[in-house]
């Protein structure tokens, strides 16, 4: 018994030794590259979950031909959230336009160890009665249906994030940063085709509660502040937010630790997708529960 437990200490000793001596070849080989070669080699390893990474601000975003377009939304995506440690605040805007029941979403928040918004633009195939919304399933919009938008998120007044493009779901995700979603602050911008769309989505903003006086309108474009999140949460819902915030918090530190000593968020990623591939896959793993919650949802309908 004895020998075991020496054996098995002296296994760990001298993986912790190796993984050690590994890592530091690593350092050394993402030090030897120059800016240009880890951004293209980092966009060149996220391209397939859906992702780019703004090399000159230090986010990534999802692109228009994200895998995450085939699925869809459904309110319970932002149910089941919390369950996959994603915590945010979420502001749904339903309105009806031309046959259709259209929904523009605003999200804030913690992605795991990433602090991000998005913006999301879906619709349904006809008009959908009010009291259907929370089961209704929605599309992605279509490249033709896209909309012009921007978005600043900001923590404690300090800007943290600007993103804008023409998008059917225009995000960004900061590496490594933990926040409350009480914490920050998103200024959203969308510009719209024409006066009919935009006066169907203002009064759809103003049916969440949104007051008319906190929006700005200038032609067709529109912007507004989004503070906080006044949904309720049941008591499960509630534990498992606080429990993923936790764990968020945890995992965040634990990133800057193992990626020490860069600074950058380029050499951090590598360094981790060098020297623990499973938890870089992870790491993208952005919204990636939609497949299964869309399942979940179709079985429930």
């Amino acid at each position: 018994m004895y020998f075991l437990l020496l054996a098995l200490l002296l296994m760990a000793v001298l993986g912790c030794i190796f993984f050690q001596f590994r890592r530091k070849k690593i350092i050394c080989k993402i030090k030897a590259m120059d800016c240009c070669t880890k951004c293209s080699l980092l966009n060149e390893l996220v391209y397939p979950f859906g992702y780019d990474f703004h090399c000159d601000c230090g986010f990534f975003s999802t692109t228009v031909d994200a895998p995450q377009r085939q699925a869809g939304y459904a309110s319970l995506y932002d149910y089941m959230a919390p369950r996959f440690q994603m915590v945010f605040d979420a502001l749904p805007v339903y309105f009806d336009y031309r046959g259709r029941t259209w929904l523009i979403e605003f999200w804030k928040g913690q992605y795991g160890i990433n602090t991000g918004a998005e913006i999301g633009i879906y619709h349904a195939d006809g008009i959908i009665p009010e009291a259907d919304y929370k089961t209704a399933w929605f599309s992605c919009a279509e490249d033709s249906e896209m909309l012009d938008c921007s978005f600043r998120l900001c923590k404690c007044e300090n800007e943290c994030i600007c993103n804008s493009g023409r998008h059917w779901w225009l995000t960004a995700f900061l590496v490594g940063y933990f926040s409350r979603p009480s914490s920050l602050t998103m200024e959203s911008c969308i510009h719209f085709p024409n006066r009919e769309m935009l006066s169907a989505f203002v009064h759809g903003l103003q049916r969440t509660g949104y007051p008319e006086d906190g929006l700005c309108v200038r032609g067709l474009t529109v912007c507004f502040m989004f503070h906080r999140d006044c949904t309720k949460y049941n008591l499960i819902t509630r534990f498992f937010r606080k429990f993923s915030q936790w764990k968020n918090k945890l995992f965040c530190k634990l990133y800057l630790w193992i990626t020490r000593p860069f600074l950058c968020t380029e050499d951090r990623v590598l360094l981790l997708y060098y020297c623990l591939p499973s938890a870089f896959r992870r790491l993208l793993r952005l919204r990636r529960f939609h497949k299964r919650c869309h399942k979940r949802h179709r079985k429930e309908r």
